[in-house]
């Protein structure tokens, strides 16, 4: 890349922190790159900004941040993913009657990957391609509660971080974890009202062999057509659909 280095010098950067078990301090990174400090903390500062690399302040050291993960794993996560989870999707829409999706996490959004639609159940804005706040949805709070503390502050270091949709969303990074704490010990996301008005949806996490939360399954469906029983039976139909998908990827159960 002769006429791009800050390219090149960001495509290094990432490459060097690959090569690495632990974060580095930044001095280490100028110095093993021959480049200079300044240069390097732009490098850091604008990948940091974009997900790429996670910045840990107590240690003083930078490591590769979620959308590096992200990149990393795109081709799993978005063809073979894609392939194995529709015929399951597809099935839970036939025995719930309501709407299905798959989202993946990217960055501080969730990106919908698959949209199974029920016969006459409303249209979603959830339609493949979409991006989402993940705190506004249930699938991304079920990924985020999957993720380790470490990258959960990372990506929601303070209140400006988070999303208000009219009133809707978390009012403080503290209600957000406090809520993903809830979630890690139910088992399941629940999200009222804050995509769509008038209606709901639930959801697991996918998990793969590493642990990390590579999807969520979720149901949509109205708030007020559903009863305690009901909704019940679709945590228990989402639960297996994401417990069918993480086992046939080869993840953690």
């Amino acid at each position: 890349m002769p006429n791009a280095p800050a390219a090149r010098h960001a495509l290094e950067v990432l490459t060097l922190l690959a090569r690495h078990t632990e974060p580095l301090p930044a001095g280490t990174i100028a110095r093993e790159l021959g480049l200079p400090r300044s240069t390097t903390y732009h490098l850091l500062t604008a990948l940091t900004d974009t997900g790429f690399v996670t910045h840990l302040p107590e240690e003083r050291r930078y490591g590769l941040g979620v959308a590096a993960f992200e990149l990393g794993t795109a081709y799993q996560r978005q063809a073979p993913l894609q392939r194995i989870a529709r015929p399951l999707l597809g099935r839970l829409v036939d025995t719930t009657t309501h709407n299905a999706h798959l989202a993946v996490l990217h960055g501080r959004d969730v990106l919908y990957v698959i949209e199974e639609r029920a016969p006459g159940r409303p249209l979603l804005v959830t339609d493949v391609g979409v991006r989402l706040p993940a705190p506004l949805t249930a699938s991304g709070l079920a990924m985020l509660a999957a993720l380790p503390a470490a990258q959960l502050r990372a990506l929601f270091p303070h209140r400006d971080t988070l999303v208000d949709r009219d009133g809707r969303g978390f009012p403080s990074v503290t209600a957000l974890r406090r809520e993903l704490t809830t979630i890690r010990s139910r088992g399941h996301a629940v999200e009222e009202g804050t995509v769509s008005p008038g209606l709901s949806s639930v959801a697991r996490a996918v998990i793969d062999h590493t642990g990390h939360p590579v999807a969520g399954v979720a149901l949509t469906f109205p708030t007020d057509g559903v009863d305690a029983g009901e909704r019940n039976r679709l945590v228990a139909a989402v639960t297996r659909a994401a417990a069918t998908l993480t086992a046939r990827i080869g993840g953690r159960p």
